[in-house]
């Protein structure tokens, strides 16, 4: 798994600079889930690539910006999920972004999922990686990402990232949220997954969630791309990652691109989720 990783570590370098310096525009083309791709997001995705065919140990891939699973190596042991470039529509006003890497084996359950890393861009490049434990890697002045921590939450955090629309939130998710920011909780939220998860995990917890909304009743974000890595880094860090009931790595895509309601955070802000939805 460190070939995979290390060609992250490769990819992750090329995409910065295309961040720094690319064409922020929009391409002609839409991607499976409707979304119009930036031309950044084919470039992003066709850099990983590149970088990926070179891991005689990667099976296929399955990228947020291709309809249908990539076959690379016959013989290869993982299956590699990713989304190459995560909120990208925040880049023309220069917020922070990143890129999401699920490694499976035996398919893309949940359940099959052994590692997941991801990277943020931001005014540091900084990577996690997710294994045994969740561990913190920066970029250097040398180009190399070095250890600077491994990631562990609090029981109980202080922070409360909501997505969604709020008009399409269910009453009780509503109240949910209310009382979240009644006990004091700050609200931290850019509208990418990847800067808003990573300021959970560093700052030692808190609440993001994406409920099911009345425009989006199975959530927006994808199993195989976003949710199932964050929730095995989530894990990893000690903290908790559920779809309001039931813990997210249970669940079983019937599609590539299938979505999922999901909230990631430490211990006690996922009981206070358990104790409203279980009502509903």
């Amino acid at each position: 798994m460190q070939k995979i990783i290390d060609a992250i570590s490769a990819a992750a370098i090329r995409v910065k600079k295309l961040i720094e310096f690319g064409d922020t525009g929009y391409s002609e083309h839409i991607n499976k889930t409707g979304d119009t791709q930036l031309k950044l997001d084919i470039a992003s995705d066709l850099i990983i690539e590149e970088e990926f065919k070179k891991i005689s140990s990667i099976k296929s891939i399955i990228s947020e910006e291709k309809d249908e699973i990539k076959l690379l190596h016959v013989d290869g042991k993982y299956i590699v999920g990713y989304d190459p470039l995560d909120g990208s529509s925040l880049i023309d006003v220069n917020l922070a972004v990143g890129s999401i890497f699920g490694i499976y084996e035996n398919g893309t359950e949940g359940s099959n999922i052994v590692g997941a890393v991801y990277v943020v861009y931001g005014p540091r490049t900084e990577m996690v990686v997710a294994k045994e434990d969740a561990r913190l890697y920066r970029l250097n002045e040398s180009g190399e990402f070095k250890e600077v921590k491994t990631i562990k939450l609090n029981q109980k955090g202080k922070l409360n990232a909501t997505g969604a629309t709020q008009k399409g939130w269910p009453t009780y998710h509503k109240k949910l949220i209310e009382e979240i920011f009644a006990d004091g909780y700050r609200l931290r939220y850019s509208g990418g997954m990847v800067p808003d998860l990573h300021q959970i995990l560093l700052k030692g917890g808190g609440l993001f969630s994406y409920p099911s909304t009345s425009d989006a009743p199975k959530g927006k974000l994808r199993l195989v791309f976003e949710v199932f890595p964050f929730a095995f880094v989530f894990e990893k860090a000690g903290g908790v990652a559920i779809d309001g009931k039931k813990r997210l790595l249970e669940l079983k895509p019937s599609h590539i691109h299938d979505t999922s309601p999901c909230f990631f955070g430490s211990n006690e802000e996922i009981e206070r989720v358990l104790n409203e939805y279980s009502k509903h």
